[in-house]
């Protein structure tokens, strides 16, 4: 199987492309990953993975038609039974070099692709396009159905699966959350609330400095906000970050740490994670995670991730694993988050207790591997009877 991403670097798309992996050498199959390669590669290998050196960033459209020509090469030398794109650019090589061997095509749709152009439109139309069209949530699949008219019985919604081994309260020791705690320089005395994201507009970090400030005001203290995720190059929007907070009033409160490489135990460290999202995620990576640790959640009622966190009104208030607060909206989400900080220690426990039964029951790795599985397996079989007749 080969499977084809733009790089190895922090994100769901590219942790997916390695858990699928891992479950296709488990089983016994080449697990192929065409990539520029990043600080993933090694975790790849490790799990048994092949990684190819392949320029599989380029949006250059001959740099792409050559590529089409490269990855149908080493897919036919491979051997390769199936190729699998995660990403716009890379899909349309991998479509071209799968149509020209006559292999099945698979894509994972793990973004909500808006695209507002004609033009725009087409070029992400290639992630419907797939023999196959994987999408991460309900969300996604019905963006797929309505906005590229994709037919039912080629999109199967396959959630992302969440490493319950890794991502378990008893796995990480106290020195793991200490070490974290010391790098972001918190005091033992001060809580955390946790915005883990890339530093972009429509992650929300504008949005809780803002909740931060309401909270501030009306006396909760002793909090420190932690904004963990690269910048990506955007110095711009850093820097109306660092304006923003020094407006407030929050320096020192509100505190960029960069990437940050142990996610388990910054889970773990936060009284309370937040995902504000101002446009709709495909998925809700971030609160499984934290809800595996058992850490309470307060996301954005927008995208998918309301479809991983159960909350009022479709739940009732005895059985939320989380808050869900309108996008965009810092007054919804202070008092959300105020809330949160205020919970005793038993409504804490039994809040931490639904949210990892919740996850273990609908987001395990095990389950999303499983499905790629069944949907290569079948895609195989059709191929061998279509062959055979």
């Amino acid at each position: 199987m080969l499977q084809i991403i733009p790089e190895l670097e922090a994100g769901g798309a590219e942790r997916t492309a390695i858990d699928v992996a891992a479950g296709l050498a488990e089983v016994g199959a080449r697990a192929l990953v065409a990539s520029e390669g990043g600080r993933l590669v090694g975790e790849l290998q490790a799990h048994g993975g092949v990684w190819i050196p392949f320029p599989a960033r380029t949006k250059n459209p001959f740099a792409m038609l050559a590529n089409v020509r490269r990855l149908a090469r080493i897919a036919y030398h491979e051997r390769a039974d199936i190729i699998h794109a995660r990403s716009r650019a890379p899909a349309w090589v991998g479509l071209g070099a799968a149509r020209a061997l006559g292999i099945p095509f698979v894509t994972t749709f793990h973004g909500s692709y808006a695209g507002r152009s004609a033009a725009k439109r087409l070029y992400n139309s290639v992630m419907a396009r797939g023999d196959i069209v994987i999408a991460n949530s309900a969300f996604t699949a019905d963006l797929v159905r309505s906005a590229y008219g994709a037919e039912a019985e080629r999109v199967v919604t396959l959630q992302r699966g969440t490493d319950l081994t890794e991502f378990s309260p008893a796995a990480v020791s106290a020195e793991r959350v200490d070490a974290l705690r010391r790098k972001w320089e918190v005091a033992p005395h001060e809580r955390i609330v946790l915005l883990a994201a890339r530093l972009t507009g429509w992650k929300g970090q504008k949005i809780l400095i803002e909740a931060a400030a309401r909270l501030r005001d009306r006396g909760r203290r002793d909090i420190v906000y932690i904004l963990a995720g690269d910048h990506q190059g955007r110095d711009g929007y850093v820097k109306e970050l660092d304006r923003l907070i020094g407006q407030r009033g929050l320096a020192g409160i509100v505190r960029r740490v960069g990437h940050c490489t142990d996610m388990p135990a910054a889970y773990l460290a936060a009284s309370v994670v937040t995902v504000p999202s101002t446009e709709p995620e495909a998925f809700g990576r971030v609160a499984v995670e934290a809800q595996a640790m058992g850490t309470p959640v307060v996301v954005s009622n927008l995208g998918a991730v309301p479809e991983t966190v159960l909350a009022p009104p479709e739940t009732p208030a005895s059985r939320r694993t989380g808050w869900r607060v309108p996008a965009g909206d810092p007054a919804a989400l202070a008092e959300a988050l105020d809330e949160v900080l205020g919970l005793g220690a038993s409504a804490h426990e039994g809040l931490a207790r639904r949210a990892r039964a919740h996850v273990e029951q609908h987001f395990s790795l095990e389950t999303m591997i499983a499905g790629t599985l069944s949907v290569y397996g079948k895609l195989l079989a059709g191929r061998t009877v279509k062959e055979g007749t």
